[in-house]
């Protein structure tokens, strides 16, 4: 039952973080109340679990990267880099109720602001843009970008969500080459994190490797639903995950 629950839900993370974000919270707490880890060290091992999943859904989004793109992902990942090292460093710093105590707002947020994206568009006069905004706007996504990637370094839940928003907002107006971007993005900030984790000993390998085989099946396989659905679809997926997502983390807090 043990095995059957972490690499099942390694595969609804991998599945629904390719598709918009949000799958630490099955990981996280499985790995709680069945694996028997620390906080820490469920933190640790669900992260370097789902990266490769993440990795598996860019691959199964590969074609949507091309193009404009390219030239996001080279913008945003040195941000995403710096950030979810410097994330991962604070954990040990940090106590884990200073980013949930934030959480909430941040996904509420992410939500809205995903819920009105085309209205912003509309109002910054970027919608539908291919390539990337003026100046201003592309150092307010490398500054949104660092924020996003040292919470995920912390602790990483809804960190799809936050960069969906951002890029949304931005102009990138197409869901489905957002989504492949954010996923490379979101295995970029826990890649990082997982060298720090590794280096820390907090990782409990043990579960590792089948949640991790869970998570690539899961990534590929969130990637190859969600191309095949129309853009409206996966983008009220997102906005439903991500109004689910804080109003657990207002219930919960």
């Amino acid at each position: 039952m043990v095995w059957i629950v972490l690499i099942g839900s390694a595969f609804l993370a991998g599945a629904i973080n390719t598709m918009a974000g949000g799958g630490t919270l099955l990981t996280f707490p499985a790995l709680q109340l069945f694996g028997g880890l620390l906080p820490v060290q469920a933190n640790a091992s669900s992260t370097i679990s789902l990266v490769s999943g993440s990795l598996a859904g860019a691959w199964g989004y590969r074609r949507e990267l091309g193009g404009s793109g390219l030239a996001w992902l080279r913008l945003l990942i040195l941000p995403s880099v710096v950030g979810g090292a410097v994330g991962a460093l604070l954990v040990s710093i940090l106590p884990n109720t200073v980013f949930r105590a934030v959480l909430p707002w941040l996904l509420l947020t992410a939500a809205v602001l995903f819920l009105l994206q085309p209205l912003l568009a509309r109002w910054t006069r970027l919608e539908g843009a291919e390539g990337l905004p003026s100046t201003g706007g592309c150092v307010a996504a490398v500054f949104f970008q660092l924020v996003v990637a040292l919470y995920g370094g912390y602790f990483g839940a809804g960190i799809g969500i936050l960069m969906l928003t951002s890029l949304g907002v931005m102009g990138l107006g197409d869901i489905h080459r957002a989504n492949a971007i954010k996923t490379l993005l979101a295995a970029a900030i826990n890649g990082v994190s997982v060298l720090v984790f590794v280096l820390a000993g907090t990782v409990v390998w043990w579960c590792v490797v089948p949640m991790t085989l869970g998570a690539i099946a899961g990534g590929y396989a969130g990637a190859a639903v969600g191309r095949r659905l129309p853009k409206v679809v996966v983008r009220w997926f997102v906005i439903s995950v991500a109004f689910a997502l804080s109003g657990y983390y207002f219930v919960r807090g």
